[in-house]
């Protein structure tokens, strides 16, 4: 297996804090794996060391079969990274931004205009090339930043939660923009606090918490550990969801998992249609005005909760 990113027994500490203890990660090429964790769990500072922007304490890592503590230049030469906020230069337009980059590249200047308009013109940029980055909306600056990060077309891209802060319409554009890079052969690491981010975009997904390995395996695969069904209840009035808890507490062992939108929630499907009886039966008893009610695949969000004990960290505000 032709593997692009590699790493073995990974360490770092800070102080007494241990942000890595001893973390093996292994990427074939031209696929995504999915770094996920509540914060502090060691995501950021992975993505830190195979970018050659921290030294590990202890192991090893490559990139491309390059040493990332001994081969560093090696190393960013193959590396794209797009950081958790877009990083470009707000004065200079989208163009300027894209051209000095490659130029920093030593692609030449006549290429580096030729590779912007090219990047410009696939991030649907090309209207916007002539203004200032500042006057760029959220969406637009990621997406220039995603483009600033190709411009000298790197085998690996690492992408350290990408579309924080931007609304679904944005994140699912990015997420075209990166599923085409993948299909062109590119490696794609990549951190996020939307599961469902992971779940479109990963090949397999690695969980990280207290800086060491919990769990690996494909979104399916980690699903399966939850448990094979769950049954979906929404209900007319959310202001009855803490009654709709405690009647399902008579019923089930299991905790419910409550969604974001306020009037849902989840169930874990033991006693398949018994148990669904079970369920209407307590609600109906305890007077639960039910909107609908399904059974339903877990989530990733069920996965994490289930592994971690905890849900993921708050979203970020969206923005255009």
């Amino acid at each position: 297996m032709d593997l692009t990113i590699e790493a073995e027994g990974l360490r770092k500490s800070y102080g007494s804090h241990t942000a890595l203890a001893g973390v093996d990660l292994a990427v074939p090429a031209g696929t995504v794996l999915g770094l996920l964790g509540p914060n502090g769990a060691g995501k950021t500072t992975m993505v830190r060391i195979l970018s050659t922007l921290l030294t590990p304490d202890g192991g090893t890592a490559r990139i491309c079969g390059h040493d990332v503590v001994r081969e560093p230049r090696e190393v960013r030469r193959r590396v794209g990274l797009t950081g958790q906020y877009a990083a470009v230069d707000e004065l200079l337009t989208g163009r300027e931004n894209l051209v000095l980059i490659g130029v920093l590249h030593h692609l030449g200047r006549r290429a580096a205009r030729a590779r912007a308009d090219e990047l410009l013109e696939r991030f649907q940029l090309t209207d916007a090339a002539g203004r200032a980055a500042r006057t760029y909306s959220g969406g637009m600056r990621r997406r220039l930043d995603l483009a600033a990060s190709l411009v000298a077309d790197p085998p690996v891209l690492v992408l350290d939660e990408p579309t924080t802060g931007l609304d679904i319409t944005n994140r699912r554009t990015l997420w075209t923009m990166v599923r085409e890079q993948v299909a062109g052969g590119t490696t794609v690491l990549l951190t996020t606090q939307y599961l469902e981010e992971a779940d479109q975009l990963a090949d397999r997904i690695l969980v990280l918490d207290g800086g060491k390995v919990i769990a690996e395996g494909t979104p399916d695969e980690l699903k399966r550990k939850v448990g094979d069904e769950q049954v979906q209840i929404r209900l007319r009035d959310g202001g009855q969801r803490s009654e709709a808890v405690a009647a399902l507490a008579t019923v089930s062992a299991h905790q419910p998992v409550l969604d974001d939108d306020g009037a849902s929630l989840r169930l874990p499907l033991t006693d398949g249609l018994s148990g669904i009886a079970a369920v209407a039966t307590a609600l109906d008893a305890a007077k639960i005005d039910v909107e609908s009610f399904a059974s339903c695949a877990p989530t990733l969000d069920d996965v994490f909760l289930s592994l971690t004990g905890r849900s993921t960290a708050e979203k970020p505000e969206a923005t255009a």
